[in-house]
């Protein structure tokens, strides 16, 4: 038992742990923020892209396969 709480001691007292989490956090963050950008700047290009074809009087077609 008291091995077990001399470890418990060292880890509650570690804050290497922590850091790890808060980097954890921070780059979860990021990629949500950076996943919500590309989504953003994608609605931009297709939005803009229909608006010219409107504009040209022509279909828009895409080369999926």
């Amino acid at each position: 038992m008291k091995k077990f709480m001399t470890m418990a001691r060292q880890f509650r007292d570690d804050e290497d742990g922590a850091a790890m989490v808060e980097y954890s956090i921070l780059i979860g963050l990021i990629t949500a923020a950076t996943i919500a950008i590309i989504v953003g700047v994608g609605f931009y290009v297709t939005d803009a892209w229909n608006t010219l074809c409107d504009n040209l009087g022509t279909t828009c077609t895409s080369n999926k396969g």
